[in-house]
């Protein structure tokens, strides 16, 4: 079955992730709403990125920190384009401390979005997918969804927390058409994680080149990082009739991060 003319949701994509995903399936065909946060410039890059496609595409700015908010998304995506076939969960945001000092607001804030903002857009979406028998979620994990790190309690426990999440929605879609999995990345290069290297480059007085090899070379073997176009290639074929057998994967694309 040809993904061509679905309606995609993906949370957090106005850059990064989120927007190599939506870029590749909108070359797939698939009409797009966007989510996320940045100026109405950056806002409008995103749009045409996609819309190059000639597919539709619609944005809603909702701070999926509010199941409100998440509903008004879900709602406007029914609205101007049409039910939701393909979910895509990839926002996220990080905060990085000791637990014994990790602010309590900074806790609950990575939680809603990395996780409660996934169970909130799948739990308003799944019925229509059942109903029309077929459907395709897919959540963006991370590595931290298997293996941990210090200082990422939050983060770690929410991206564990969606892996979890994850398989009990696969179990509970096992005998229909709608598919539920997890893509589990590494670093990519992101603008975060951009400027991460950017200032660890400043920091230890090397060239923004040393500094990428430094930061892969502590977690992601292949010295390389994964790119927001292959993720988007893996989430393509996870909606593809090849992958209706798929249910309940954390499909890890980390340079060999869980390998070692």
């Amino acid at each position: 079955m040809s993904i061509q003319n679905k309606i995609a949701l993906v949370t957090g994509s106005t850059s990064g992730i989120g927007l190599g995903v939506a870029q590749r399936l909108a070359a797939q065909g698939c009409h797009i709403m966007l989510n996320g946060f940045g100026t109405p410039e950056q806002i409008d890059a995103a749009k045409a990125a996609v819309a190059a496609f000639g597919v539709k595409v619609g944005y809603h700015g909702a701070d999926l920190s509010k199941p409100e908010e998440v509903q008004a998304l879900v709602s406007a995506t029914e609205a101007q384009l049409g039910s939701v076939d393909i979910l895509v969960n990839n926002a996220g945001i990080q905060h990085v401390s000791p637990v014994e000092s990790f602010d309590v607001a900074r806790w609950d804030a990575v939680i809603a979005i990395n996780l409660s903002a996934a169970f909130h857009t799948t739990r308003l979406t799944l019925p229509g997918m059942k109903a029309r028998n077929w459907g395709r979620i897919v959540n963006i994990a991370s590595a931290h969804g298997l293996v941990a790190s210090a200082n990422k309690s939050a983060y770690v426990a929410a991206k564990h927390g969606i892996v979890g999440l994850t398989k009990v929605v696969a179990l509970e879609t096992a005998t229909t058409g709608v598919t539920c999995n997890a893509v589990c990345p590494g670093w990519v290069l992101t603008p975060l994680v951009q400027a991460q290297v950017d200032a660890r480059a400043q920091r230890e007085g090397v060239s923004v080149e040393q500094a990428k090899i430094g930061l892969l070379s502590e977690k992601q073997p292949s010295q390389e990082f994964v790119t927001p176009e292959q993720l988007g290639g893996l989430v393509v074929f996870l909606c593809s009739e090849d992958a209706s057998q798929v249910r309940g994967a954390a499909w890890n694309m980390d340079g060999g991060w869980v390998a070692q």
